[in-house]
């Protein structure tokens, strides 16, 4: 065996461990969106999982304020599908070739500026090694649908939950859905991130087309591992994956949201709600106090 097939193989059997069980309270989140059918509040809309498909994907805004998120959703149960992405650095040691027959392969990513001056000798996202999520439609073409997650506070390279073929990894957001096609779309991934979902039967035109996987973008500043939180110059995705591993775990740990009812009041922290509970005189007064609790 060459010194190469050497470490592709042991990069697969090494990937198995990043296999992460879904967490109750996720899968709780994943079951909720799914039996809830459709997006309510609808950030942007009009986008297409499939070219040959219909057009009633959205980036959805429900959970927004309670949970800080937004994920892509269409109608009747769907999520999103997963298409392969081989943009950026090109011919890495990383590289096994199943990239070789995407059509639309480009050599740049929409961050490379960032992730240049992160300094860490890494030009830009290399789709054989950074487990990237494209999301984000821009495009200037007539009729084409654009959506910038930035203006809902998500932040270029922060990171993505995926979850996917009954497994949660870990992403960056790396990229950009373009009107390089006749359509806007959505769904789609880095290859390394595509394999450690769906193995290595996925190539550069081979993806995953059942709209069952959802893709968690997660709100402001804490959400990007930066310069130093990630490492940038790994020489494959277990080394990537392995270095973003605690923020992910720290992102999509509980979130504990007290929505509190007193009489027809309702405050959003259980703080506020014992606050409400004084009289004018800061003395403690009997109250209703009905409280639901959101995990993500």
């Amino acid at each position: 065996m060459t010194p190469r097939a050497t470490f592709l193989a042991l990069s697969a059997l090494i990937g198995a461990s990043f296999a992460r069980d879904v967490p109750q309270n996720v899968k709780d989140l994943y079951n909720s969106i799914k039996s809830q059918g459709q997006c309510s509040n609808v950030l942007q809309g009009g986008f297409y999982a499939l070219e040959d498909g219909s057009n009633d994907f959205t980036y959805c805004g429900d959970r927004l304020e309670s949970h800080g998120i937004i994920y892509e959703q269409g109608t009747g149960g769907a999520l999103s599908d997963m298409d392969i992405d081989c943009d950026g650095v090109q011919g890495s040691p990383a590289d096994d070739g199943r990239c070789g027959n995407s059509g639309d392969t480009q050599s740049v990513t929409s961050f490379s500026d960032t992730v240049r001056g992160y300094n860490k000798g890494v030009r830009d996202l290399d789709a054989n090694i950074h487990p990237y999520v494209v999301f984000g439609n821009v495009g200037s073409n007539p009729g084409y649908t654009n959506f910038n997650p930035q203006d809902h506070g998500i932040e270029p390279l922060s990171l993505i939950a995926v979850v996917c073929g009954d497994q949660l990894v870990y992403g960056i957001w790396g990229d950009e859905n373009g009107d390089d096609g006749p359509k806007a779309v959505i769904g789609e991934a880095s290859i390394s991130l595509a394999t450690a979902c769906f193995g290595k039967g996925i190539t550069g035109n081979n993806g995953h087309e059942e709209t069952d996987v959802l893709y968690i973008a997660f709100q402001g500043q804490d959400a990007v591992p930066g310069a130093d939180g990630a490492k940038w110059d790994a020489a494959n995705f277990e080394e990537f994956e392995a270095s973003i591993e605690s923020l992910g775990d720290s992102l999509a740990s509980f979130r504990v949201i007290h929505d509190v009812k007193i009489g027809d009041v309702v405050v959003n922290d259980l703080t506020d709600a014992i606050a409400e509970l004084r009289d004018a005189e800061g003395a403690y007064v009997e109250g209703v106090v009905q409280s639901r609790v959101y995990y993500l």
